[in-house]
This record gives C-alpha cells, structure tokens and sequence, in this order.
C-alpha cells in the first residue's frame, strides 16, 4: 500500500462568483517571489501576507464602514478599545497630554485615569458639553481631545462645532467615539474631526456575536502611524468576526431606524409612569441639551435612552427581576433591547461620589432600544417600573 501525500492545491477557479463575501480565515499568505514580495510590502502591488498585518475579511468591513463615515483608510481592529488605544498610542508619547470628556465610555476613563500616566502620557477632563471648561482643561503640551458626540451613559451632547474649532486654533487632534451615534444619526469627519472611532461590536455589527473596533483619521501620516502601532501591538481582528459583523452591516440602516423609532416612543412613555424620577432622550424637550441635540443630530434621537427611578438597589433590583425578555447586560447596539445599570457596571469603578457627580444613582438605567414590537417593550417595563416601585 503506497501513502499519496495530501498537497497543497490552489482555490478553484470559477466563472461565477459568490454573493455573500467568503470567509477567509487563513493567516499566511505566499507570494511567488522575494520580488513580488517586496513589490507588497513597497505597496506597488496590493496583497497579503501575514493576518495581523491586514487580511480580505478586515479589508472589506473596513471598506463598508468608510463609505458610511465617509472616510479613507479605515482600520479594522479587534475591538473598540483597541481602537481608542491604537489612536493614543499611535500618535502620542511621553510627555504629552489629551484632554477626554469627563463622561466617556468606563474602560476609556480607565485607560486615560490609570494606564496612560504609566507610558508618561498625562490626562484630563473637562465637560464636552462647555467649549470654555474645554479650553481652560487645554495644556500647552495637549496634543490630543477625545470626545464622544453622546455621553455614555447620561447621553449629555457634546459641542462638537465649538471643541473642533477650538481645536483646530490650538493645533490639537480631534478624535471622536462615534459608536453611539453612529454614522446613521452624525459623521464626525463632516464636522471638523480628525479621527473617528467605533466600537464595531455595537451598533454596526448588530447582534451581540463578535469583538470589533474601527479606527479612521483623516490625514494619511495620522493613519499609518495608527496601523503600524496596532500590528506590532497585534490588534489584530478575528476573520470570522469580520465576516460577521460585514453580515450584520447590510441590515444596519433598518435596525437603526426601527430601534430609534421605539427609544423616542418609548421615552414619551417613561416619561409617564409614577415610578420614574426622570427620561433623558435628546430629542425630548426636557433634555438639557436638546437645542443641541436638534441642531446636531436634526430628528434623529437614536437608539438609546436613559432613566433614573425613583428608589435605590432595591429598586433596582426588582425592575430587573421583573423584566425577563429584556436582557440585563453590560452592552449596547444589539437587536434586540438591552438594559444595563451603570452603578454596578460601565461606572462601578468610581466612588459614589465620582457617580453621583455625573448624575449616575442606583436608580439609573441606560436602556439600549432594539428592533422588538413597540407593545411588548412598553408592557414590560410598564410592569417592571410598577414592580421596582413596590420594592
């Protein structure tokens, strides 16, 4: 009996070609010669060769995301914290300061409050939502302003027309968090940004299956620096979670407007129930920012809305207990609605103290809408709020 050995083989060949964006999960690519290698790595020629430096899954999504961003250039990495530090790291160094908004997504608090100071990059922040406490945070040796266009999870409105002109005047990069807004409700780049962030696990990809993050700047030599960092950092994203999160990026637009449509008539019903202390919803006319909100975002509300209760844990506890087909989960952007509580999650690492100053009690939900019919998200947290006012 003779073995036949099992050889390498090319793909096959075809003159139709798949509808869906086939998944390709290998991590080498060869070239046919040192030559053509170089011509590569020179970019005289567009291939691959290694995964972390870039793959087709990764280049496709990044390709889709920067038509809706209207940008160049995006990378795709593997997840939105990635992104955030990929940003920092790559065009910042010791000695230098950024400035972030003083109510940012928790691991980014954390990243500016604890890890940067370590690489000899110093922090501040300053309320987005006053260009002047912006200004008066800036340092002479700022470098970089991080902002998020909608505070997470108080959903405040940041100036953006007044901080990008403020930072164009002290020459400092603008780097927004669009992963709230998303390209749906708001562009940065069309409003003065210099580099846009996602968090692609949220609202873009959908459905609560993969860890992704995108990260685009508008200048190439911002964007390369960007790249280089992340590959020797190895940021690297998942070629399955790139073809997933492209699956989920076909339907983005339509999750978006339906999940919209249910936060604002959701809100409107929040609003009157006995149970409920306050709404925050940017396109309502208690919102302390809504001129804002109007003026930046036009109609478009969003998926996400936040309320408080009146009561503490105890309350807290029963309005979760008491609303089973509403997941209680620390995250946002999925199809279907999830509830989270920022005093034991996002925010459990301040003092309640640091909390209570940006407006954060035990009583205070972040609701992520999804695409479920109106009825049934009203009946639920109808008898969840009635629930957590009997605790």
């Amino acid at each position: 009996m003779t073995d036949t050995p099992v050889r390498r083989t090319p793909w096959p060949q075809s003159s139709s070609r798949p509808v869906v964006t086939p998944l390709q999960p290998s991590v080498v690519y060869a070239s046919d010669t040192p030559d053509a290698l170089d011509a590569q790595y020179e970019g005289r020629v567009q291939g691959y060769t290694y995964a972390r430096e870039g793959h087709p899954n990764a280049t496709v999504l990044a390709e889709k995301i920067d038509r809706l961003e209207g940008a160049t250039g995006g990378i795709v990495l593997g997840s939105g914290m990635a992104a955030v530090t990929a940003a920092i790291l790559g065009l910042l160094k010791a000695g230098d300061h950024v400035l972030g908004g003083d109510q940012l997504y928790g691991r980014s608090l954390r990243l500016l409050t604890q890890d940067l100071p370590r690489f000899g990059i110093a922090t501040g922040f300053a309320d987005p939502t006053d260009v002047g406490a912006m200004e008066a945070a800036i340092r002479p040796e700022t470098r970089m302003i991080l902002i998020e266009v909608v505070s997470n999870p108080t959903l405040r409105i940041a100036d953006i027309e007044g901080i990008a002109r403020l930072a164009r005047e002290r020459g400092v990069l603008l780097v927004v968090d669009n992963t709230f807004t998303t390209p749906r409700g708001f562009r940065p780049f069309d409003h003065g940004a210099d580099i846009v962030i996602h968090s692609v696990t949220k609202l873009l990809a959908g459905h609560s299956d993969v860890t992704l993050g995108y990260v685009a700047a508008r200048d190439p030599g911002h964007r390369k620096a960007i790249y280089d960092l992340s590959t020797t950092f190895g940021f690297t994203p998942s070629p399955f979670d790139c073809w997933l999160a492209e699956r989920g990026l076909h339907s983005f637009n339509l999750r978006y407007d339906r999940a919209e449509e249910n936060a604002a008539r959701l809100a409107d019903h929040l609003a009157t129930l006995p149970g409920v202390k306050r709404v925050l919803y940017p396109t309502r006319d208690d919102h302390p920012d809504q001129a804002r909100a109007l003026a930046l975002l036009g109609r478009r509300g969003g998926s996400m809305l936040s309320f408080e209760l009146h009561g503490g844990r105890a309350a807290a506890n029963a309005l979760t207990a008491a609303a089973p087909n509403i997941a209680f989960a620390p995250t946002l952007g999925d199809i279907g609605t999830t509830l989270s509580h920022a005093a034991s999650s996002s925010h459990r690492g301040l003092t309640p103290e640091g909390r209570a100053a940006l407006g954060i009690t035990e009583g205070f939900f972040r609701l992520s809408v999804g695409v479920e019919e109106i009825e049934i998200l009203i009946e639920e947290l109808t008898a969840a709020v009635e629930a957590a006012s009997r605790a």
